[in-house]
């Protein structure tokens, strides 16, 4: 039997004893070590179902996210894979909590292949033993898809974003979560107009957030979509701490097929760890200077706290028009990110009515800013390319070509008949 080892280790000369000694067990297949979380994760949820590794080992010097949260993570999201723990102190006091965030062992460092041959072949049998019961079908199982929406800087439109693109994948039949971790300054419960006394600060202290205590902390919208709103009171958001959001981001991914998250334009420990365990983070902007430069100081600051990576933020081109000397494709070199294709055009008269009123859900179909964010979300493939109901860009752009060749002919005829042309 091939044995499939994954270690995700911080330093790289454990990485390389590991390798070393890895490559010495009968039949294993040890990946090249990735070296932190993000990683690991991303590498985990993009393999099938016939890749999975059966075993992978966790490093206690891994960051950003601490070893034994990542134990856990790994634990709900891949239940089939056998994790173990590489750690310098293996008392019994962290033996107990690795096994409660769900290892199948610990091995202590300096490493030595008679502690780490058995441990691993006992991890791998266990994977092997789940799979065979479980069947194939649950080991593809990742969770929803978590998307955070981010703001480069104040009313770039980070909460119309993260409100529509929830729309839009509400609208192709999916199960849909919207959380606002702007703790101190969220608005989606104004641009849906919802009152509701309870928030994410109730989860803060909760150790184990299970379905039902989830569903008591949210407010189910009348478009079908989930709420887990901000704190009323700002300073209840200092109560949502870095753990909590983990727990809650991961209760949330496990129960819904989609899950959206607006961070605001404040970056705290909650939206940190929010962008960190994201399958897509966005940052929107605005084609200005200003707005440019705030972007850039984002990803400098996320790239710098191992949050997030230039290469792996998405950028939104929020009020784009055609004219402006800045583009997306510049804001891609400035930035190091990439940017998406869909952008949303400047057009804060079709928004007016429905912000005024916190009536969001009820923009009007024919309205381009919900075009180009429901384009985004089918960019993003958390919904249908056509759930709108109504053209997207390349057919508007036909249509109008169409009409105008149209309006030509037309002209050429009447300008015929009265000099006399034609046959």
């Amino acid at each position: 039997m091939n044995l499939r080892i994954l270690p995700a280790i911080g330093d790289p000369d454990t990485a390389r004893a590991t390798s070393t000694l890895l490559s010495q067990l009968p039949g294993a297949e040890p990946a090249v070590p990735v070296a932190d979380s993000t990683a690991l994760l991303g590498t985990l949820a993009a393999s099938g179902a016939d890749e999975l590794p059966e075993v992978v080992l966790v490093h206690d010097r891994v960051g950003p996210l601490p070893a034994l949260e990542l134990v856990r993570e790994v634990a709900l999201r891949f239940p089939t894979v056998g994790v173990v723990l590489l750690c310098a102190d293996h008392g019994p006091a962290l033996y107990s909590a690795a096994m409660d965030a769900g290892a199948r062992g610990v091995i202590g460092l300096p490493l030595s292949y008679e502690e780490l041959a058995p441990r691993i072949q006992s991890a791998a049998a266990w994977a092997t033993g789940v799979r065979r019961h479980l069947g194939a079908a649950e080991e593809t199982y990742a969770g929803g898809t978590v998307v955070t929406v981010s703001g480069a800087k104040g009313g770039v439109g980070a909460t119309v974003t993260a409100v529509q693109l929830a729309l839009a994948a509400r609208a192709s039949g999916k199960s849909v979560a919207l959380a606002d971790m702007d703790l101190q300054t969220g608005d989606v419960a104004s641009y849906l107009d919802v009152r509701f006394r309870r928030s994410i600060a109730d989860l803060a202290e909760i150790n184990d957030v299970s379905a039902r205590v989830l569903a008591d902390a949210m407010f189910t919208h009348g478009s079908g979509i989930a709420l887990l709103l901000s704190p009323a009171e700002g300073e209840q958001g200092e109560a949502v701490t870095d753990r909590a959001a983990r727990q809650v981001v991961t209760a949330l991914r496990a129960r819904f097929d989609v899950v959206l998250i607006d961070c605001g334009s404040q970056l705290s420990g909650a939206s940190a760890v929010a962008v960190e365990m994201a399958d897509t983070a966005l940052l929107v902007t605005t084609p200005d200077v200003v707005a440019v430069r705030a972007t850039k100081r984002t990803v400098r600051l996320w790239d710098r706290l191992q949050v997030r990576k230039p290469q792996d933020t998405c950028v939104v081109v929020n009020r784009y028009s055609r004219h402006t000397e800045i583009q997306p494709a510049l804001i891609e070199r400035i930035t190091g990110t990439r940017a998406a294709r869909s952008t949303v055009p400047a057009a804060f008269k079709e928004l007016q009515a429905v912000v005024d009123s916190g009536r969001m859900h009820e923009l009007d179909s024919r309205s381009t800013v919900k075009q180009a964010l429901w384009s985004l979300a089918a960019e993003l493939g958390i919904a249908g390319g056509q759930g709108h109901g109504g053209p997207t860009a390349p057919e508007r752009t036909a249509h109008r070509l169409g009409r105008r060749a149209e309006r030509r002919a037309l002209g050429r005829g009447t300008d015929n008949a009265a000099t006399g042309g034609g046959s």
